[in-house]
């Protein structure tokens, strides 16, 4: 095994070696793309310098670079698929796609990566595509440093701006994601990273995944999309140190946990959503250290999410802190800040000596009658409450949270994606 392994390493050694470049220029003796990827073998780098090509479905079959300078453009003309990838280790960087048509049968795609490994989409521009990155059951890729902008003003003749679909152990980093359907979308992925992306005002949602198991999301921004996240179906998910911002709607929501178990939501932001995080059908997930600010709904928890544990998160000026559609409660609370809470430490451990309970008797109302939500500011509510928290008759007993912090819970500032590079500021506003 190990002669196996120091032959294909002098292998690839000498393929590298042995590597030539083919420039591309619309003045230059090579002037086409497609002549210039006939011409080139595996391990060869294609350096497009400038220009502007208008293509359906370009296929590339081989281990190539394909690296662009001052960004020429790729035009699907608004009909066509622009760019299709069957090899694997193949590269592309540095052009400009756009105009992939719609296609509600075959989802035309800027880049489509099919039934491959080990490619990277990195420091590419994508605007006005249907789909802009796809990748169908190829492993192992890489899309990083790209910005991505669609213009489609409906769900329904918009695409998604990254989209995986059995792909495994991805790497999705440092994008910038704007106006598509779903800025990610995942289905049937496992074991890939999303880190430092920023997802904003897309269609549906900032990110969108079911039945992907065992993934990492870390310091994303996820801001104004109609919803922010949808986790659907999933188990042994790592949501850590994301900013969940301004997802305002009728029926949106930060964080939207759907049929998940054994999972991790800790340090992340979560700052005037209608819904910080709703969850239902959640199981044994652990929801700490995060912040809840200003928020419609801070958590939303219904009958059918039992065992999480909900701890040391700090809940500040929310209308509601946290809402249920039962009067039973079957997860844990504990050693979180509440700035509604008005308990007294004695002892000086830290934690109020009287239990708070959370759940307000007008949000039990509004859960059942939303309509009810009319009457938020009446003086026959807080009589109703008063007598509520004295004599508890609707709202669930043991929904408390028996050591409630008296101060707030100070943690590192949350590390978040840099504000749009000064190049990307310069594109968007052409």
């Amino acid at each position: 095994m190990k002669y196996c392994s120091i032959v294909i390493i002098f292998l690839c050694i000498a393929e590298q070696a042995n590597a030539k470049e083919i420039v591309v220029e619309p003045n230059g003796k090579v002037s086409s793309l497609q002549e210039a990827v006939r011409l080139a073998d595996s391990g060869d780098v294609v350096r497009v310098r400038g220009g502007e090509f208008h293509l359906k479905e370009f296929t590339i079959e081989k281990t190539i670079s394909l690296i662009g300078e001052n960004f020429p453009v790729l035009d699907g003309d608004g009909r066509n698929e622009i760019l299709v990838i069957k090899a694997k280790h193949v590269l592309i960087e540095g052009f400009l796609f756009r105009n992939a048509g719609v296609n509600y049968l075959y989802e035309n795609a800027a880049v489509r990566v099919v039934n491959t490994s080990h490619c990277t989409i990195r420091n590419n521009r994508f605007y006005a595509n249907f789909f802009a990155i796809y990748l169908s059951k190829s492993h192992d890729c890489k899309i990083q440093h790209n910005f991505i902008e669609a213009t489609a003003d409906r769900e329904s003749n918009s695409g998604n701006g990254i989209h995986l679909w059995y792909s495994n152990r991805a790497t999705i980093s440092d994008n910038e994601i704007f106006g598509h359907r779903d800025g990610i979308y995942f289905e049937f992925v496992e074991g890939s990273l999303i880190e430092r992306n920023r997802s904003e005002r897309n269609l549906r949602y900032g990110l969108h995944f079911m039945f992907s198991h065992r993934c990492k999301y870390r310091n994303n921004v996820f801001r104004r999309n109609s919803a922010g996240v949808a986790v659907m179906y999933t188990k042994d998910v790592e949501m850590t140190n994301n900013l969940f911002e301004l997802n305002w709607g009728e029926a949106s929501y930060g964080l939207l946990l759907k049929d998940i178990s054994r999972s991790v939501i800790e340090r992340n932001e979560f700052v005037e959503n209608t819904v910080a995080i709703l969850a239902e059908g959640c199981e044994k997930t652990r929801i700490a250290d995060n912040d809840f600010r200003r928020n419609g709904w801070a958590l939303r928890i219904m009958g059918n999410s039992i065992e999480n544990v909900i701890t040391r998160n700090n809940f500040l000026e929310n209308l509601f802190d946290v809402a249920t559609n039962t009067s039973q409660n079957q997860n844990q609370f504990d050693g979180n800040f509440w700035s509604a809470y008005q308990g007294y430490d004695l002892n000086r451990d830290g934690f109020g000596d009287v239990p708070y309970r959370p759940v307000r008797l007008f949000s039990y109302i509004v859960e059942k009658q939303s309509a009810a939500l009319v009457l938020l500011r009446s003086a026959l509510i807080d009589v109703l409450e008063a007598a509520e928290r004295v004599f508890p008759l609707l709202t669930p007993k043991t929904l408390t949270d028996n050591r409630p912090a008296m101060r707030l819970i100070k943690r590192e500032t949350h590390s978040v994606p840099p504000k749009l590079t000064q190049q990307h500021k310069e594109y968007a506003a052409e």
